[in-house]
């Protein structure tokens, strides 16, 4: 089945460039015999100059009657005059107020040898005039007729590029949804029986604490597998005070964190009502802090900080570590980019896909800088 598909967009692909390229060298012998035509034409307007040059002066209007009409009948093909014994310059279809300007003239007269070879009407074996003539408003057209097609090409194959990389992104995506359903599916299973064990601990008077310290751990792997559980689906959001959910997950990361790690709460006194999903967001939390504690290199301060505003919940979180550099800023959120020896890249692209996808809020760096720590801001919507 790939192989086919390989197969049918490779003939697509080449049968483009064989249809594009015919396109292209038809273009091109059309305009070539319109510059021939052109060309002809003016040979034969030429003539007729020269030859309205050796009547008498005294003949009748009938007699250079069909001189004129040719002469006339040409008005189209941009031209230039120069009459030598008097020096001087006319120009037919053409502004007549070039003529004012030398310099456009003598720019005009080289343009018009790189398309033609000029023609000299010669009377007595003297030159009398020079005519320079450039190509017609439709050659002219014509003339980058295959430039925009080349354009029009790149970019139809720019799209058909882009539709393949949004097409295996999304096989990808699924991919890591289905491994990351499978993995919380695995972990169901010795969390059921770690639960039984707890009950069994418990008739076997174990100390308390360290049974409650258990079902604490055991609790949060039941969270870490609700997290893996949605993804790749819309999760449900509901109506949750972001002060309260964001303090339960700040002393389960402070009480499991090692004591180098200096922790701060700041939060306003009343509740923030917003909506969210309580495990998404604290696993959004989760990531930031962990980060953070990676670039303070296991040694620093970690400060939350909820600001409430008339329409949104502020939250930010701020390390003292080593700072992000500003090239890097944007390319964090990006799959698979990490600055660590060890990781998969996947963990600030995940905090973005559940802030600004799931919560349809924003997420971004507010400020860092060299030594002196990173503050990300998340921004969600109140909901009073």
């Amino acid at each position: 089945m790939p192989n086919k598909r390989a197969f049918t967009r490779w003939f697509f692909i080449l049968a483009s460039i064989g249809i594009i390229g015919l396109i292209l060298w038809n273009t091109y012998q059309f305009f070539n015999q319109l510059k021939e035509n052109q060309r002809e034409k003016m040979q034969i307007w030429a003539a007729a100059q020269e030859e309205l040059q050796k009547i008498d002066l005294t003949a009748t209007e009938d007699d250079n009657k069909l001189l004129l009409d040719i002469l006339q009948s040409n008005n189209t093909t941009p031209m230039i005059l120069f009459t030598h014994r008097e020096n001087v310059y006319q120009v037919h279809n053409m502004d007549a107020n070039i003529l004012k300007d030398s310099i456009k003239i003598r720019q005009l007269i080289e343009q018009f040898k790189t398309e033609y070879k000029p023609i000299d009407i010669v009377y007595d074996e003297k030159i009398l005039q020079t005519i320079y003539y450039g190509n017609s408003p439709v050659i002219n057209k014509i003339k980058y007729y295959p430039a925009g097609l080349i354009i029009i090409f790149i970019l139809f194959f720019l799209a058909i590029y882009l539709y393949y990389q949004i097409s295996k992104a999304s096989e990808q995506n699924k991919l890591w949804a289905g491994m990351a359903k499978e993995t919380a599916h695995q972990i169901g299973t010795p969390l059921s029986s770690l639960s039984g064990w707890t009950e069994i601990l418990r008739s076997e008077n174990v100390k308390e604490e360290y049974i409650v310290e258990i079902e604490k751990d055991v609790s949060r792997l039941k969270t870490i597998t609700e997290r893996f559980s949605k993804i790749g689906s819309v999760p449900k959001l509901e109506k949750r005070d972001i002060v309260e959910e964001t303090s339960v997950t700040f002393e389960y990361l402070k009480s499991r964190t090692s004591k180098l790690i200096e922790f701060e709460l700041k939060v306003p006194d009343g509740p923030l009502p917003v909506n969210l999903n309580p495990q998404l967001y604290s696993w959004t939390i989760e990531n930031l802090v962990k980060n953070g504690i990676d670039a303070m290199k296991g040694q620093g301060k970690i400060t939350i900080e909820i600001i409430p505003t008339s329409k949104k919940a502020l939250v930010r979180i701020s390390d003292t570590g080593k700072g992000i550099p500003k090239l890097n800023q944007k390319k964090i959120f990006k799959p698979g980019f990490t600055t660590k020896k060890r990781g998969w890249g996947l963990g600030l692209s995940l905090v973005k896909r559940i802030i600004e996808g799931y919560h349809k809020g924003r997420i971004h760096v507010l400020k860092s800088s060299k030594d002196n720590g990173t503050t990300f801001e998340i921004s969600l919507s109140l909901n009073r």
